[in-house]
């Protein structure tokens, strides 16, 4: 028998916590290098992943696991793990604390749980299939605003817009919503999740920078759509229901 979801999320939450203290005193306080792809890494990008992957491996031996930093390992099945060590590198490595680490388990190709943790702010947002999202054991849920003229609206970056092929998104997006803000990565994920920012958007994504967020998103009650893929990537678009329809129709116009 599969374990249960609950018994699993306290697995993950462990292996956040094992994350958080390999990153923690690494913060403003280590080299920043880059990989081949020009992103940036530090040795606390590696030592967080090394870390969850070895609580994880004991707890699932054998579930397989999908990380940024050191790939995929162990068997096909039903069940794996997908992880980002420290999702927005770009600033952690600059001193920023808006940083997180992100850990969902898929089953038969669908995110079932995800993990979003801010550990400079200590926050941790935890949901499963059927069972909601608390974040530091408080239920929370996604905004319901429906006038993008009054919604706080969030994206990546520009760049990745422009690798997507939706610039003309963003500049539509910049034209028409008033209070349009950049809160990118897991701290912008976990901001729309908690109902604070009504709706983002965000491309050019690998698959450990969405499966989180398509769980949480969904147990907090509200709507995500994955993109196309484009260049072995592909975005999200999600928060408020009535903001990612609307919003669905600023997409593939360029």
């Amino acid at each position: 028998m599969p374990l249960p979801l609950p018994e699993l999320a306290r697995l993950a939450e462990a292996a956040a916590d094992r994350a958080r203290a390999e990153i923690l005193p690494r913060f403003r306080a280590v080299a920043v290098e880059r990989k081949d792809d020009g992103s940036p890494v530090t040795e606390a990008d590696r030592a967080a992943e090394r870390a969850i992957r070895a609580l994880l491996r004991v707890g699932t031996p054998d579930y397989a696991i999908l990380g940024e930093e050191y790939g995929a390992e162990g068997a096909a099945g039903p069940r794996s793990w997908v992880v980002d060590p420290i999702d927005g590198t770009i600033a952690f490595s600059r001193g920023i604390p808006l940083f997180g680490t992100l850990i969902a388990l898929v089953e038969e190709g669908e995110p079932v749980l995800g993990l979003i943790d801010l550990p400079a702010l200590g926050e941790r947002l935890v949901g499963w299939r059927g069972g909601g999202v608390r974040r530091n054991g408080v239920a929370v849920r996604v905004s319901s605003q429906s006038d993008l003229r009054r919604a706080l609206v969030s994206h990546g970056d520009l760049f990745c817009f422009d690798r997507a092929g939706e610039r003309a998104a963003f500049e539509r997006m910049a034209r028409e919503i008033p209070l349009l803000r950049g809160y990118t990565d897991a701290f912008g994920h976990a901001q729309v999740i908690a109902g604070a920012v009504d709706a983002m958007l965000d491309l050019d994504l690998n698959p450990w920078d969405m499966a989180a967020t398509r769980i949480l998103v969904a147990e907090a009650g509200g709507a995500c759509r994955v993109t196309p893929i484009r260049n072995g990537k592909a975005g999200l678009l999600f928060g408020s229901p009535a903001l990612v329809e609307q919003l669905a129709g600023f997409l593939g116009a360029g």
